[in-house]
């Protein structure tokens, strides 16, 4: 299965399932550790980045309400990942791996995958 690259998906774009029903809206993009279109994020993997207000911080804040499972948190922060905003009063927000959007243009992401086939946050 082919996966789209991270680096189109915007903030605030509409996304769909495979069914064409809208889920909500991109909240956060995560490119992954093993992108080769962001050699940055690969070398300071690493590399010793102070606790204040850095890109670490910032992806803890992401999973910190979340309480996903360790292995989880690992394989979305190497795949990279979209988190929806998901529509709804008791709806959960959901997380999309690269493989899971079939495409992406200006109106949107449409997934490959239902609704239900994505990692809700608990």
């Amino acid at each position: 299965m082919h996966s789209v690259s991270l680096r189109s998906v915007e903030k605030g774009m509409k996304v769909h399932d495979r069914d064409n029903q809208e889920i909500g809206r991109v909240d956060w993009v995560r490119f992954g550790d093993d992108d080769p279109e962001t050699p940055e994020i690969e070398a300071n993997a690493g590399a010793e980045v102070p606790r204040r207000d850095t890109l670490i911080d910032a992806i803890a804040d992401v999973f910190r309400p979340d309480d996903l499972p360790e292995e989880v948190r690992q394989r979305l922060l190497h795949q990279g990942f979209v988190r929806i905003d998901a529509d709804g009063l008791f709806a959960a927000d959901r997380y999309v791996t690269p493989e899971q959007i079939g495409s992406v243009n200006r109106d949107g992401i449409t997934l490959n995958v239902s609704r239900d086939d994505l990692l809700k946050r608990p």
